[in-house]
């Protein structure tokens, strides 16, 4: 069987396993007695919805990694101790640091045990980036199809690339189809109007997955630095950009808010099913000119990186527009006649 066949064989049976844990966990009720997201101020959604989309992602993801890519087994191994100690955090909650400490230690021990060979700062800087990845799938999964469509397409693009780059990272191309695969059962469940959402225990591992076979992929000369941003670029540049609004402001960044440029569409009339299908072909758009640009010189690869990030701040000052328009609209005092 050839490698793509067995990718594609990975991403199936992945999907349909991810989607009959997640179809028994609703149909027994059991699902929303493990974790439930209840509304509040700064929800999108209006009724409670059970956030347990981990219980059927990661477990399936981490077992075929191990299976099909035994090399990678200390990235799944990561994997599982977020999703343990997430799961604690979606049912009784933790504090802020204890939650970062342990994404730092998943990140440290990956780098501490496959360091790459670049100077000691670098690596740093790659890890805190990684860290980052980690939080950022948490704050998309918030509106309906968003997280599931952002894994879906960002671990087919590493398939693609893996698959048709080195043989030694083949076993990565397997790997990420599997995560890919997963995510796509899980889409069966989240798109709107959503049943279940990720919740911690499945936001924070498919984070570090997206970040640690990124670094994986670019260690073993897979893909150049620049390509797991690019393919994950349309909610790294949403969160940063946000992230960075609200430090200015002198807010917890850590706390739920309803900032973000997916939750102004959505609030803005978009809704959620034409915001996640919007999403869906900015990100599918940048996977398509990410593994494209593999190709080209390095001169031509930045080029498509910078020219797609201009792309990315005129669409997020679109949207910034709109929102400016109306919200000075609602403010207006009424006039008196």
């Amino acid at each position: 069987m050839s490698i793509s066949l067995c990718a594609l064989a990975t991403a199936l049976i992945c999907a349909a396993l991810c989607a009959a844990l997640l179809g028994i966990l609703l149909k027994t009720g059991l699902a929303w007695r493990l974790a439930t997201d209840v509304p509040n101020e700064r929800s999108l959604h209006a009724r409670p919805t059970p956030r347990v989309g981990g219980w059927g992602v990661i477990p399936v993801a981490v077992l075929a990694i191990l299976l099909v890519a035994p090399s990678l087994w200390l990235i799944a191994l990561g994997a599982a101790w977020l999703a343990s100690v997430s799961q604690i955090d979606d049912r009784r909650g933790l504090p802020a640091r204890v939650r970062f400490a342990a994404h730092f230690i998943a990140v440290l021990v990956l780098v501490i045990a496959y360091p790459a060979p670049v100077p000691w700062w670098a690596l740093a800087v790659l890890a805190f980036l990684m860290l980052w990845l980690i939080n950022l799938y948490n704050f998309m999964d918030g509106s309906d199809g968003l997280a599931g469509g952002m894994a879906l397409v960002g671990f087919g693009a590493y398939t693609g690339a893996a698959l048709f780059g080195p043989a030694q990272m083949h076993e990565l191309g397997w790997a990420s189809a599997a995560v890919a695969g997963a995510a796509g059962g899980f889409l069966l469940f989240n798109f709107h109007p959503a049943k279940i959402f990720l919740g911690d225990a499945g936001s924070i591992p498919s984070g570090f997955l997206a970040g640690a076979l990124g670094y994986w992929g670019w260690r073993g000369g897979a893909w150049p630095i620049w390509f797991p941003a690019l393919v994950f670029s349309p909610f790294i540049g949403d969160a940063s950009v946000t992230l960075i609004r609200r430090l200015l402001r002198g807010e917890k960044f850590w706390q739920a808010h309803r900032e973000h440029y997916y939750q102004r569409m959505v609030r803005l009339g978009t809704g959620h099913a034409a915001t996640a299908l919007t999403w869906y072909l900015v990100m599918l758009a940048g996977a398509i000119l990410a593994l494209w640009a593999l190709a080209l010189s390095t001169a031509l690869q930045w080029g498509i990186v910078a020219a797609w990030a201009v792309a990315l701040i005129l669409m997020g000052a679109a949207i910034d527009v709109r929102w400016r328009r109306v919200e000075s609209l609602t403010r207006q005092p009424e006039v008196k006649r």
